[in-house]
């Protein structure tokens, strides 16, 4: 009997220590991604520290970076992949995520709002907000950086 507790063990530990290697292989890809444009935003922009960084997935891929510049200023660099331009705005020059919710909460009802993310489509900065509906179905909301615009919804998935 207890052989089989310590040969349970060993399969239960070997098994975590697999899941936890699947998971930061994952991992890599991202943190890769994330390492090289934080590196040429310092290089091409003013950006000196790193809040934030992630990948939007709209149309095009594009890298959002938020972070404070030199003298700073917070600031958000959008750096879409098969581009070469960066786009660089100062935070309190654009709607806040406060601002692009409450825009989404003028317009329709939402009954969860799962997330609020910064991305880029053609060249447009935006607001991506992925809520639920009172109906439980997904929908997507997009609101211009710049001048709080409502750009496009995706409804009812």
């Amino acid at each position: 009997m207890k052989k089989w507790i310590i040969v349970l063990s060993i399969i239960v530990v070997a098994f975590c220590g697999l899941l936890i290697k699947v998971y930061l292989s994952a991992l890599d890809p991202v943190k890769t991604a994330e390492t090289k444009a934080v590196s040429r935003a310092q290089e091409e922009t003013s950006l000196k520290e790193v809040e934030d960084f992630h990948i939007y997935n709209g149309i095009e891929t594009v890298n959002v970076i938020e972070g404070k510049s030199k003298n700073g200023n917070k600031i958000i660099v959008w750096m879409p992949e098969k581009s070469k331009e960066i786009f660089v705005r100062k935070a309190k020059n654009g709607l806040t995520r406060e601002e692009a919710i409450q825009k989404l909460q003028q317009e329709k009802s939402p009954k969860e709002i799962i997330s609020v993310r910064l991305g880029m489509e053609k060249n447009i900065p935006l607001w991506e907000i992925y809520y639920r509906s009172n109906n439980n179905l997904i929908n997507y909301y997009y609101v211009h950086f710049d001048t709080g615009e409502w750009l496009k919804k995706i409804e009812n998935l």
